[in-house]
């Protein structure tokens, strides 16, 4: 953690250089991987095993143990946090570590692996560069007992097959289509700047990102009004950073085009600006229908898509209508919906009146196509780890049998005495 944190202007500046982050956003993903590995350098020396009392006076317990090799593939957009997460859970479980980074971040990753690894005994870290055909062959060895994905859901699926019938343990955090619910009754300025964090921070980039939005109608258009607002000000303020390349700029603009030939309407962007680069800009659709890739898909770009509902229980059935499973945001005044949302809502973490944020040390646990397992917190150290139960019981021993408390000391043992 201490040497991440001496290089950490270094590091965002080749992140930001590399996946196009705003400078800022890349210093942020730094400090949150040092916090993260001083995080687990402190919860892994406390990390325990449990007992249980049996028939006097045997007793069970058991005790973590390293699972083995764990191979680390970690994505682009949050190349230092993310990584950083994974590996810091892996080592203090006392597993050695292969990480591969996304192929669109080959050198942050490299820097990264290299700034850990002359902290560490030689061989305990080991990081590698390339393209998918490098992780399916990691994922294939062997020697692999643990692989541990943050990415895309096709690759993720993909993972998850090739290691069935394995001993290799896998933990996926995989993509989502998370829902926004806006309630009656709550501010629409603040929501609306709420839904623009969600769609627009790091250019939509984020696995928790804000990818459709259910507001009611009692405030729907003083909402959209001031979401136009708020993407407009993204777009002029310099907050919004590319995309990390044409071919993910284009792929969000297919799902925005479709859209507005499906029957929704732009209000703020959709167009692909003139001239080079990956720049895609805020844009609120309006009008979006559940039968929308826009709405049915993770779009992963600075993207707000809005369809009005008739009240909670609607936008409660919609949010809920998705094969993915990983995050979800509720804005509400009523603690009656918002316990409601986290009792119906199948996804593995729900923001209630936030569309970011979270406890240090809080743990996640994707559903449905989102992926698999516990990612961050205390949970990803049992994720790391395998268990043996030891029960233990007293011996009977042989009244004239030498024991080797006796052999050791020269003296008869007290305890041996007990036993017999």
């Amino acid at each position: 953690a201490h040497a991440l944190a001496e290089r950490a202007e270094e590091l965002a500046e080749l992140n930001a250089r590399e996946t196009g982050k705003p400078i800022g956003d890349a210093r942020g993903g730094v400090g949150a991987g040092v916090d993260t590995l001083l995080q687990y350098s402190e919860l892994g020396p406390v990390h325990r095993g449990k007992s249980l009392l049996g028939t006097l006076p045997n007793v069970d317990f058991s005790v973590p143990r390293p699972r083995g090799v764990t191979v680390a593939l970690t994505p682009w957009n949050d190349p230092v946090a993310v990584a950083a997460g994974i590996i810091g859970a892996a080592l203090v479980m006392g597993n050695t570590v292969i990480h591969k980074p996304s192929e669109r971040c080959p050198h942050i990753g490299e820097l990264l692996g290299r700034i850990l690894a002359e902290a560490l005994p030689d061989g305990v870290l080991v990081s590698v560069v390339g393209g998918g055909d490098v992780g399916d062959r990691l994922v294939a060895h062997e020697g692999t007992r643990v692989v541990a994905h943050v990415g895309s859901t096709a690759a993720g699926e993909a993972i998850a097959r090739r290691a069935a019938g394995t001993p290799t343990h896998v933990i996926r955090e995989n993509g989502g289509n998370d829902p926004l619910l806006v309630d009656a009754g709550v501010d629409p300025a603040w929501a609306a700047a709420q839904a623009a964090l969600g769609s627009f921070a790091n250019a939509g980039q984020i696995c928790t990102s804000v990818e459709r939005i259910y507001v009611h109608r009692d405030i729907a258009d003083r909402f959209t009004a001031a979401l136009v607002a708020e993407a407009e000000r993204w777009n002029s303020s310099g907050d919004l950073g590319p995309l990390v390349d044409e071919r993910m700029r284009d792929a969000v603009h297919e799902q925005v085009a479709e859209a507005l030939t499906e029957g929704a309407r732009a209000l703020v962007g959709g167009r692909v600006p003139d001239g080079p680069g990956s720049r895609y800009p805020a844009t609120v659709l309006v009008d979006c229908t559940a039968d929308m890739t826009v709405m049915s898909a993770e779009t992963f770009g600075p993207v707000a898509a809005v369809q009005v509902v008739a009240d909670f229980d609607e936008a409660l059935a919609r949010a809920s209508d998705d094969r993915y499973g990983l995050a979800a945001s509720v804005l509400t005044g009523s603690m009656e919906h918002a316990q409601r949302a986290a009792a119906e809502l199948p996804v593995g973490t729900i923001k209630v009146n936030g569309v970011f944020g979270g406890a240090p040390g809080g743990a996640a646990q994707p559903r449905g196509r989102s992926g698999s397992g516990f990612g961050y917190g205390p949970e990803l150290l049992d994720e790391m780890s395998t268990t043996t139960v030891v029960h233990l019981g007293l011996p009977v021993l042989d009244a004239g049998a030498v024991t080797p408390a006796e052999d050791a000391s020269g003296s008869v043992s007290t305890d041996a005495g007990d036993a017999r």
